[in-house]
C-alpha cells in the first residue's frame, strides 16, 4: 500500500493533457496513459493466469502423497518427507526466481520463461504415469522390470522438480507484475492495489478449489494420466491469456539500471571493511544525516547501527579503486536496513508454515480412513478434503473486504481497516486453534478405532464422518485469508522498489523453509519414537500412530512463535505511512 491520500502530486501530463503513469513503460517501451494501460483490465489477465497456473499446482500438489504410497509404494513417513521436501524446494526456488527478474529479465520475461518450463515439466511428468507402474504383477524381479522402475522414478522426480523450478519463476513475478498495474502515487489506484491482494487470493482460492474437487477424483477413480494431464493443459491455457494481455500491461521502465541486489550486497560488504575505520568528519556528518533521514523510513530504527559504518569514508587507496564496495550512499544503507528489518516478522512466520504443511499430508491420510461415503457407490477422496480450506477463502474474503475493512476502517481511520502486521497475527492465533481442535479430533478418532476393535485392521473404514476433519480445514481457510493475504501485501510493500519480486520471494520462502522445518520434525519424530520396535508417532497404520501428540506439539510451538512475532510486530516501524 502506497499513501492513499488526495493530496499527492498530479502525474505528469502530457501536452495534451493526458494523465501520464510515471516509470512505467507500454511493451513497445513507449511512457504509458494512465486511462489506456494497466488497472483492472491488465490485473484480471493476470488473476486470470494466475487461476490456470494454480489449477496445474494443486492437481500435483494437493494430491501427490497419494501418488507417491500408491502407484510408486512409498511408506506414509517416506511419502510425507518426500511431500515436504518437494514443496519446500517449491517455495524455495522464488528466490531464484526474483533474483533473475529483479536483476536481469524482467518480470515478464520471466514469467514467459517460466510458463515455457512448466510445459515442459508438467508434459514429462504425464510420460511418466504413462509408463508401467512399479507395482504391475508381472515379472517384477527381471532386469527389464527393474530399469524400467528405476527410469520411472528418476523421470518422475526430474519432471516434479522442473515443475518447482518454473513455478519459482512464475509464483513471484506474476503477483509482482499483477500489482505493478496500479500506480501506488494515484488515490484511486492506490486504493485498488490493497484489494487487488484480496481478490488475487480469492481466484487463487477458487481456482484451488475447482482443482481439488475434479483433479484429485480423477485421480483416485480414474487414472493418473489424465490426472497429469489436465494441468498440463491448464497451464498452456495461463501462458495463452498471459500473452493476450500483453498490449494492455504497464511495464517497469527501469530508469535505474544499477542492480538492486548489489547495491543491498555493497552496504554490508562495506559496513564489513570499515568496521574499524575512522570515519572522517565527512562521514561523520553523512552519519548523522542517515540518523535523521532514515526513521522516515521505517525499520527497527536503529537496531542496525552496524550498517551505518558503510557510511564512513576513507582514502581510496586504502582499498584501490573499488569505491563502491566501500562507500555507500544514505539511500542504499536505508534499502539494507529496510531488508533486514524484515527479517524477525520473517523468521516468526515459520512456525505458521510448519503447520500449513500438514494439511496436505496427514490431514489427508486420517481422511483416508475415514467413512467417505455421500451416496452408496460415491466417496469423497480424501485430498478433496482440502477444498474446504478453498471454501473457506472465497466465502471470507468478500466478508474481510466487503465488511469487515469499512467496519474496522470507521474505528481505526486506516485505508485498510488495520494493519498488516495486526491481519497477520490474527490469522497465527486462528492457525493455532486449528492445531488444538486437530489434536482433538484425532484423540476421537483414535478412540473410535480402539472402541470398534479396527486398531489392527488399518484398511477397514472407521465408523466416524469424514465431516468431523472439516473445523480444522475451516480454519485454515479464515486463518489463510488473515496470514497468508497480509503476508503477501507486507513482503511486497516493504521493501524497496526494485526488489518487488523478492520481497515475495521472501514471503513464499517462508513456506518453503517451514515444510523443511515440517519434513525435518517429522524424521526427528519418526526415529525417536520407533526406537525398540514400537509403533511411532507417524507409524503406516495410523489407528496406532499418534498424530494428536504431534499436533499438540506444534500447537505449542505455535505459541512460542506468536509470543515472539507479537514482540517483533510491536517494535515495527512501517516502511510506507499508509502501512501504519
Amino acid at each position: 500500500m502506497e499513501v492513499c491520500d488526495a493530496s499527492i502530486s498530479e502525474s505528469p501530463l502530457l501536452g495534451g493533457g493526458e494523465d501520464m503513469v510515471e516509470g512505467m513503460v507500454d511493451y513497445k517501451g513507449r511512457r504509458v496513459i494512465r486511462s489506456k494501460s494497466g488497472g483492472w483490465r491488465s490485473a484480471s489477465f493476470i488473476i486470470g493466469v494466475e487461476m490456470a497456473e494454480r489449477f496445474a499446482y494443486y492437481g500435483i500438489a494437493s494430491n501427490l502423497i497419494s501418488y507417491l504410497t500408491g502407484p510408486l509404494r512409498q511408506s506414509t513417513a517416506t511419502a510425507a518427507a518426500n511431500v515436504n521436501a518437494w514443496s519446500g524446494a517449491a517455495s524455495m526456488f522464488p528466490l531464484l526466481g526474483a533474483f533473475v527478474a529483479d536483476a536481469y529479465l524482467g518480470r515478464f520475461r520471466t514469467i514467459l520463461f517460466s510458463s515455457l518450463l512448466y510445459v515442459l515439466g508438467l508434459g514429462l511428468l504425464t510420460v511418466s504415469a504413462i509408463l508401467p507402474s512399479p507395482s504391475f504383477p508381472h515379472n517384477q524381479n527381471t532386469k527389464d522390470h527393474r530399469s524400467c522402475l528405476q527410469f520411472q522414478i528418476i523421470l518422475f522426480f526430474v519432471s516434479l522438480y522442473l515443475v518447482a523450478i518454473a513455478q519459482g519463476g512464475h509464483k513471484p513475478c506474476v503477483q509482482a507484475f499483477g500489482a505493478d498495474q496500479f500506480d501506488g502515487r494515484n488515490p484511486d489506484e492506490c486504493k485498488s492495489k490493497s484489494s487487488f491482494f484480496n481478490w488475487w487470493y480469492f481466484g487463487f482460492s477458487g481456482s484451488s478449489f475447482i482443482s481439488l474437487l475434479i483433479l484429485n477424483y480423477i485421480q483416485d477413480n480414474f487414472n493418473w494420466v489424465l490426472g497429469f494431464g489436465i494441468p498440463c493443459i491448464s497451464m498452456v491455457a495461463a501462458l495463452v491469456v498471459f500473452l493476450l494481455g500483453r498490449k494492455t500491461y504497464r511495464y517497469s521502465s527501469k530508469q535505474d539500471n544499477s542492480n538492486p541486489f548489489l547495491r543491498i550486497a555493497q552496504v554490508f560488504v562495506a559496513a564489513a571493511r570499515n568496521w574499524r575505520t575512522t570515519p572522517s568528519t565527512a562521514a561523520v556528518v553523512k552519519e548523522e544525516e542517515a540518523r535523521i533521514l532514515l526513521p522516515r523510513h521505517g525499520t527497527y530504527q536503529f537496531k542496525c547501527r552496524f550498517l551505518d559504518k558503510a557510511l564512513a569514508m576513507v582514502s581510496s587507496d586504502q582499498y584501490g579503486s573499488d569505491e563502491n564496495w566501500k562507500m555507500c550512499s544514505i539511500s542504499q544503507v536505508e534499502e539494507a536496513k529496510v531488508v533486514l528489518s524484515l527479517v524477525p516478522i520473517w523468521a516468526t512466520c515459520l512456525i505458521y508454515a510448519v503447520v500449513f504443511a500438514q494439511s496436505s499430508t496427514f490431514f489427508t491420510k486420517q481422511g483416508l480412513t475415514m467413512e467417505r461415503s455421500i451416496t452408496p457407490g460415491f466417496e469423497i477422496p480424501p485430498a478433496t478434503l482440502q477444498s474446504f480450506i478453498s471454501i473457506a477463502i472465497v466465502v471470507f474474503i468478500p466478508i474481510y473486504d466487503r465488511i469487515i475493512v469499512p467496519i474496522a476502517r470507521a474505528y481505526t481511520g486506516k485505508p485498510s481497516g488495520i494493519t498488516m502486521l495486526q491481519r497477520i497475527g490474527t490469522g497465527m492465533f486462528l492457525s493455532l486453534i486449528s492445531m488444538v481442535v486437530a489434536a482433538i479430533v484425532e484423540k476421537e478418532r483414535l478412540k473410535v478405532a480402539r472402541d470398534s476393535g479396527l486398531v489392527d485392521m488399518p484398511q477397514v473404514t472407521l465408523p466416524m464422518s469424514v465431516w468431523w476433519l472439516v473445523p480444522q480445514y475451516v480454519l485454515f481457510g479464515v486463518s489463510d485469508v488473515f496470514t497468508m493475504v497480509g503476508l503477501q501485501e507486507f513482503f511486497y510493500d516493504q521493501v524497496p522498489n526494485g526488489l518487488r519480486s523478492m520481497g515475495l520471494s521472501l514471503y513464499l520462502s517462508i513456506f518453503g523453509i517451514g515444510n523443511f522445518l515440517s519434513s525435518f520434525l517429522i524424521s526427528v519424530i519418526e526415529k525417536a519414537t520407533s526406537r525398540g520396535g514400537q509403533d511411532s508417532w507417524f507409524a503406516n497404520n495410523l489407528n496406532r500412530a499418534h498424530l494428536d501428540w504431534f499436533y499438540w506439539l506444534l500447537a505449542g510451538l505455535s505459541v512460542i512463535e506468536l509470543i515472539l512475532y507479537l514482540y517483533f510486530a510491536k517494535s515495527y516501524i512501517y516502511n510506507r505511512v499508509s502501512a501504519i
